[in-house]
């Protein structure tokens, strides 16, 4: 794999040209800023930046254009900074404005015709698909037992995936018995070469016996199956030696840095 040249390609197709990532989103362009933001302006979804070509001289100004734009619709944002983003002190005058920096995340890529899509999880337990929002509520139980936050939002927005445009999101629950012991999704965008694995979680006990390995190959089978090219991951310390593992390579990292009105 080309680093240089596919991170090009993610930076073009999933951050500049980026398309909406849910019902009820819309992608807007401020100069030399992209940013996501819901149409209602709350329906939990996330919202931010998601590309900014700045350089010291413009910076100040895009900054403080997005905290008058988002503080004006009362809602939180974050600005979703790659290591190669410029100005190079873009994080300092980001923590200088106010925002706050979260853990940082690789940003992983594999091809999806290089992957194993044949990983079976381990015995006694199953994946199955979600598509209804009695497996809904199972994704969002793992979430919160596996992150220990978020599980509202989770299900909101998988909520409305599948209602409104099931094509886009593709869910997965490993369940041991009648329980839910990890979970994760796939973010389909149309028109380009990228599939995204989000929401990875397993519990604790069932952690280190393959479940998280299987979800990938379930979720790389499906992406193969519908023409993607490749599969992006924001890996954290946890998951990343395992991708790696598995043929994914590191293109960047990224961190989240959160503003809160």
């Amino acid at each position: 794999m080309d680093k240089d040249e596919v991170l090009a390609l993610f930076d073009r197709e999933m951050r500049r040209e980026a398309r909406p990532n849910r019902p009820g989103a819309r992608v807007e362009r401020d100069g030399g800023v992209v940013r996501q933001v819901s149409a209602d302006g709350a329906d939990g979804g996330w919202v931010g930046v998601l590309w900014s070509d700045l350089d010291r001289a413009s910076a100040p100004a895009a900054i403080a254009a997005q905290v008058a734009h988002f503080t004006a619709r009362g809602q939180e944002f974050e600005w979703k900074l790659y290591s190669h983003d410029r100005p190079a002190d873009l994080g300092d005058r980001l923590t200088a404005a106010g925002f706050t920096p979260e853990p940082a995340e690789a940003l992983m890529v594999a091809r999806t015709g290089e992957l194993p899509t044949a990983v079976e999880p381990p015995e006694g337990v199953r994946l199955v698909r979600v598509t209804d929002p009695a497996g809904v509520d199972l994704v969002a139980e793992v979430h919160e037992e596996a992150f220990g936050s978020g599980a509202a939002r989770v299900r909101g927005t998988l909520l409305k995936q599948l209602a409104e445009a099931p094509e886009s999101v593709v869910a997965v629950v490993a369940m041991a018995g009648d329980r839910p012991v990890s979970a994760a999704r796939m973010e389909l965008a149309p028109g380009t070469r990228f599939a995204g694995l989000w929401g990875g979680g397993t519990a604790a006990p069932w952690r280190g016996r393959g479940i998280y390995r299987a979800l990938i190959a379930y979720r790389a089978a499906i992406a193969a199956e519908r023409g993607y090219d490749y599969l992006q991951v924001d890996a954290s310390d946890q998951s990343r030696p395992i991708l790696q593992r598995l043929g994914f390579t590191l293109l960047a990292t990224t961190t989240p840095y959160l503003y809160r009105p």
